[in-house]
């Protein structure tokens, strides 16, 4: 079913406390939301259900190592079931909302079936990625892999792989502007495409109404994504303190990603000691650069980079927490970033993100009001979860 109501709770609408009362649906779509000062307060609370930018499905569910060899090994159809089942252990943690920002035809498919109902989930969107030959998203595949995701060189090809991921059902595209941190005998320092075809992606994706988003890692990578029109910047962990007032100006909102490289500096694993190496680098300055991009005005919305592995399927939590402590902001303001404006940033402004009339019933209900305090987003304190109107979590409190 994908009608519901709840009562006698605390109401958090994505921006504000409500206060205590009611919140009913139908046919997924939030009705009437009543607010009542005589309901006492019953230690629960419901908040929309949170945005997260930024995750890569791409992983199997299960126990295989993350070194096994599964996603070279595994077909397209099996995959499809395994993004699917990684959205639902999102799902189940408040995420109800998902951005994959390396998605091929198993995360169109995913996407499809959780959009229809086939499959009961959250909400997913799926940016097919434009790299170039030796760029960062080309050297996550090891050299001698006889399939390869498809990349362009130079304009003419770039225009076209964003026209065939369109016409595979991608809802947006992937840029890099930058090198990366855990591909294969990768820097961050390089660039990747040429100005004047990254303009060209930016330009053909948005003559096709998508949107773009921006692997930056480093300060020329954001100078890049934001002179080319990019709609938001991931990472910006090169960010110098004099791009802050552009980005600030620009309004185009930036995923910190701050807990996967973290994770990173955090791990012992020897096949990670350039990722660590590199890491160190990006982050010496990142905490003090942010904390002032905050102050000035950026951007900044949840996005955690997880995929269940390196951050966990839990990371929409941990990745709050820390955007509160870097960026100085108040447990309000970052909860804020996660849900109602995260959804903005995708473009679902009009119907993602909060708890008001007409919008997706996506609520996550918990113990506490997390507000006030995030340490509340916890997996032991969520109550439930609905997504697109439905339960797909827990049990709703009655009366």
């Amino acid at each position: 079913m994908t009608a519901g109501a709840l009562s006698g709770v605390e109401i958090w609408d994505g921006e504000r406390l409500l206060g205590a009362g009611g919140v009913a649906w139908a046919d997924g779509v939030l009705g009437e939301i009543a607010v009542d000062p005589g309901v006492p307060a019953c230690g629960l609370s419901v908040v929309p259900g949170l945005v997260d930018t930024h995750v890569h499905l791409d992983v199997a569910v299960g126990e295989q190592p993350a070194d096994s060899g599964w996603a070279l090994a595994t077909g397209e159809a099996d995959k499809a079931l395994h993004v699917a089942g990684g959205a639902l252990r999102f799902a189940r943690n408040g995420v109800t909302t998902l951005r994959d920002l390396y998605a091929t035809e198993p995360q169109f498919a995913a996407a499809r079936a959780l959009a229809s109902g086939v499959v009961p989930g959250p909400r997913l969107l799926a940016y097919g990625p434009v790299s170039m030959t030796a760029g960062h998203g080309d050297l996550f595949t090891p050299r001698g892999a006889a399939a390869r995701p498809p990349v362009a060189d130079g304009v003419d090809a770039c225009r076209r792989l964003v026209r065939e991921w369109v016409r595979a059902g991608a809802d947006g595209i992937k840029i890099y502007t930058s090198g990366g941190i855990l591909s294969l005998g990768d820097e961050v320092g390089w660039r990747n495409h040429t100005f004047e075809e990254t303009a060209a992606i930016v330009d053909e994706a948005h003559a096709l109404g998508r949107r773009v988003a921006a692997h930056a890692l480093s300060a020329e990578g954001v100078d890049v994504a934001i002179r080319a029109g990019a709609d938001s910047v991931e990472h910006a962990t090169g960010l110098a303190a004099g791009q802050i007032d552009a980005l600030a100006a620009a309004g185009v909102p930036v995923a910190p990603t701050l807990a996967v490289h973290e994770r990173i500096l955090a791990g012992d694993d020897p096949l990670l000691a350039a990722a660590r190496r590199q890491t160190r680098a990006v982050v010496a300055q990142r905490d003090a650069v942010f904390a002032e991009a905050a102050r000035r005005g950026v951007r900044f919305v949840l996005g955690t980079d997880a995929n269940g592995r390196l951050v966990p399927y839990t990371g929409a939590h941990a990745e709050l927490r820390r955007m509160r402590d870097v960026l100085g902001w108040s447990a309000e303001r970052t909860l804020v970033a996660g849900t109602s404006d995260a959804a903005a940033s995708l473009g679902l402004g009009g119907s993602v993100g909060r708890i008001a009339r007409g919008y997706s019933a996506d609520l996550l209900v918990v113990r506490g009001r997390p507000w006030e305090d995030l340490d509340v987003l916890d997996p032991s304190r969520i109550v439930a979860v609905v997504a697109q109107g439905r339960l797909l979590h827990g049990t709703l409190p009655t009366p």
